[in-house]
């Protein structure tokens, strides 16, 4: 079985590697944005729009499976990508929201969703769990954290400052729902600030959620081939230090 996974850029590897690690498909192929990242500022428009020529990019491999990693096409796009695609498409949003559903019990719980300015203006986390009914919710978008983790800056000082500067007014949550794929990348960070908080991945609740829709196989993946808009080396780069 062979999957596609679109991203506005690099940050999408960070389900790759989940993927990668569970076994699940025996191809992938990934097509990063990376002419036109980040989505997380761009209006709903611009982003459906963009993410409508990646189904067509697809369209040119024989997939049957496509995941949108980005949360910013999650957030907008997917009714509209599955109206014109010859195959699966599935957003990480939903199965996000069931991840935290399954590892919170309490519907009091104060959850924070962390996402791009796109996401977090979309409110469909929000929608989502008040629907699993989780009332508690708040939501921030870390812009920043997007700049930092392309600079590899995972562990840093510049990355403790803004932490601080996001999270200084934040009650301890029980959940975070990290609503960005490249927000797994300092996830390590985020947890020491929030030491007793569940982090929800990305790439961890696809992985969970397409089993649970019978994408499941115990062979090692044979082969991931990487495509970019601009700069694949710059991706292959990327994508040899984070997988």
């Amino acid at each position: 079985m062979r999957a596609g996974i679109f991203d506005s850029g690099v940050g999408g590897l960070t389900v790759v590697k989940s993927l990668i690690e569970h076994n699940l498909f025996e191809e992938i192929i990934y097509f990063g944005d990376t002419a036109r990242v980040p989505y997380g500022v761009k209006d709903k428009n611009t982003i459906i729009r963009y993410s409508l020529e990646a189904v067509e990019f697809f369209k040119n491999f024989n997939i049957d499976i496509l995941i949108a990693a980005c949360n910013s096409v999650s957030s907008y796009a997917i009714e509209e990508m599955r109206e014109i695609a010859p195959f699966k498409v599935f957003g990480v949003i939903e199965p996000g929201v069931k991840a935290l559903v399954n590892r919170v019990a309490d519907k009091n719980a104060n959850i924070l969703i962390l996402g791009t300015k796109a996401t977090i203006e979309s409110k469909k986390y929000e929608k989502l769990l008040r629907q699993e009914g989780f009332n508690n919710l708040s939501s921030i978008a870390p812009s920043l954290f997007v700049p930092i983790v392309e600079e590899g800056l995972f562990e840093s000082e510049i990355l403790e400052v803004t932490m601080k500067h996001y999270f200084k007014n934040v009650k301890e949550p029980e959940a975070v729902i990290l609503g960005c794929t490249h927000f797994p990348l300092i996830k390590e960070s985020i947890q020491s600030y929030f030491p007793s908080a569940k982090l929800i991945h990305s790439g961890d609740a696809i992985v969970e959620y397409l089993k649970k829709h019978g994408f499941y196989r115990t062979a090692p993946i044979t082969s991931l081939k990487l495509f970019a808009s601009e700069n694949p080396s710059h991706l292959k780069k990327v994508a040899k230090m984070w997988l």
